[in-house]
């Protein structure tokens, strides 16, 4: 998977579980927590859709690597098969 597809597959799982976000208004490097006032459940569905998505373990301990949207994207790109 690569990095566009990672970022598509972000951007529908932020829309699951929040559906008022407009993906053309994600400020990339801000806090998703904050920008979208996802709670802390909210963020574990939100990973856990994506670790099931991409087929990926993702541990709690990494969960402080994931705040923004680019961080997300980065880590998850890292993290994926090709």
């Amino acid at each position: 998977m690569n990095k566009q597809d990672i970022e598509t597959a972000v951007k529908a799982e932020l829309n699951r579980i929040a559906p008022d976000i407009d993906a053309d208004d994600i400020d990339r490097s801000e806090n998703l927590r904050d920008e979208f006032d996802i709670d802390s459940m909210d963020f574990l569905n939100l990973v856990t859709a994506l670790s099931k998505l991409l087929g990926l373990n993702i541990p709690e301990a990494d969960y402080d690597q994931m705040e923004s949207f680019d961080d997300l994207v980065g880590y998850l790109s890292k993290k994926a098969p090709a």
